[in-house]
């Protein structure tokens, strides 16, 4: 997957005024992974809990999953009996490189919390 330049300032853009309104809810700005296991969290549905190692992992294992399915490389399957989503891969993800996992990454992260109506990008 490949972003132009004005696609890649778009996103650095978004992603820059997102991290911000999050660290106002955060008292900190959160990198990508912290945003992640938020969406995970989310798609889970449980706030407030300790999560152990393992479930943290899965956490962002879920939205890992939940993000790539808006470029069709997953597809929801269904909630296990206590209630976590599951995934199935559709596609191969392509091999990229790292810059090009972060942009495209970040894109989604965008473009979720936009369709969440928690975010309006500009």
């Amino acid at each position: 997957m490949e972003f132009s330049d004005s696609e890649i300032e778009w996103i650095k853009s978004n992603w820059l005024k997102l991290t911000l309104l999050l660290a106002d809810q955060f008292e900190a700005e959160p990198d990508l992974q912290a945003v992640i296991f938020l969406i995970g969290v989310q798609e889970l549905g449980r706030v407030k809990r300790d999560f152990s190692k393992q479930e943290k992992m899965d956490l962002m294992h879920i939205a890992t999953c939940k993000l790539l399915s808006s470029y069709g490389y997953y597809k929801f399957s269904c909630y296990d009996s206590e209630g976590w989503p599951h995934y199935e891969k559709t596609s191969l993800i392509p091999a990229l490189s790292m810059r090009q996992q972060d942009l495209m990454l970040k894109k989604a992260v965008i473009d979720y919390f936009s369709v969440n109506k928690i975010f309006t990008p500009g």
